[in-house]
């Protein structure tokens, strides 16, 4: 055996500790994203009112993330968005920037809240499409804004909430998610035209699986195609004596008794750069209901350069 191979083993050992360290010196932030079911403050025709039991259990589940920025589904109009912000800040989470945004949806919305400045902002509130010969504007519109995480970091988040699997008597609900993904798929290349190395995170609600035609749109193909972080429980065994597999599932659908995973967080090659694997994750609660009938995720980034 020569002296290079005996020192093999040492010199990985050493560039591993060095990884480790360099990942554990630089300062981490995080990103979240969380539907938290009729966070509305009065009830309305088509949906009730968050009752105070399970808008202090949202609050906790977010203060258990610990995020710097957070993009928010099914919040409700008026006072509900400020009052979240509130509650947080009071529990130790100062979350002081925020944007909401209204589709033709009066009921909910998307918002998102951030510790870093927002720096701009590109609201869709108006995207639109044909189906069924019929003009329809997209439900809950898309947040686009930039956050500036440092002086020389920054990020493009874009939040949406996809058009959901229960019918509707306008259209199929299939072929509406399916536009109304392709409209969000839109945004996205729009961004990446502008810059191909942009800093892009995508998440939110999608309202379908890894496998379906809406989600395969917005990731996209090709050099565009974005990455799927896939954030599951940090302890995934699921059974004793088989192989492990991670727990990932987000949302429990009471109509089909079905547990699936249907809200993501989707990076650019630019943002799979900073991305620490270690750091995202699915929440794990055993009293994860009483806020949702969604389970928050989060993921973590080493701040850039740029």
């Amino acid at each position: 055996m020569n002296h290079s191979s005996k020192t093999a083993p040492a010199r990985c050992i050493l560039l591993l500790w060095l990884l480790q360290a360099a990942v554990a010196g630089a300062q981490v932030f995080r990103v979240a994203t969380f539907n938290i079911e009729n966070y509305l403050e009065a009830p309305t025709e088509a949906r009730p009112a968050k009752s105070a039991p399970a808008k202090a259990a949202v609050c906790k589940s977010i203060v258990a993330l610990k995020p710097d920025v957070i993009a928010l589904e099914e919040v409700g109009a008026s006072n509900a968005l400020p009052e979240l912000q509130g509650s947080l800040k009071k529990a130790g989470l100062d979350l002081p920037n925020w944007e909401i945004i209204e589709g033709s949806d009066p009921d909910i919305h998307v918002a998102v809240l951030s510790r870093f400045p927002i720096v701009a902002r590109r609201p869709h509130t108006n995207e639109v499409f044909l189906l069924a010969g019929r003009r329809m504007r997209v439900c809950r519109g898309f947040v686009d804004v930039d956050i500036q995480v440092s002086p020389r970091f920054k990020f493009t988040l874009i939040a949406a909430h996809l058009k959901s699997r229960r019918p509707s008597e306008m259209a199929d609900e299939e072929e509406w998610r399916y536009e109304e993904a392709v409209a969000l798929r839109r945004v996205i290349d729009a961004r990446l035209k502008e810059d191909a190395g942009r800093n892009l995170v995508v998440l939110g609600d999608f309202n379908d699986i890894k496998d379906s035609k809406p989600v395969r749109v917005v990731m996209g193909r090709g050099r565009s195609r974005l990455f799927d972080t896939r954030p599951a429980e940090r302890d995934g065994a699921v059974e004793k004596g088989r192989e492990t597999r991670d727990i990932a599932w987000t949302h429990f659908y009471a109509k089909e008794d079905d547990y699936s995973r249907i809200d993501y967080i989707l990076l650019s090659h630019g943002m799979e750069r900073e991305w620490l694997a270690g750091e995202t994750y699915v929440l794990r609660s055993p009293d994860w209901g009483e806020a949702s009938d969604h389970r928050p995720l989060v993921a973590g980034f080493a701040m850039g350069e740029k």
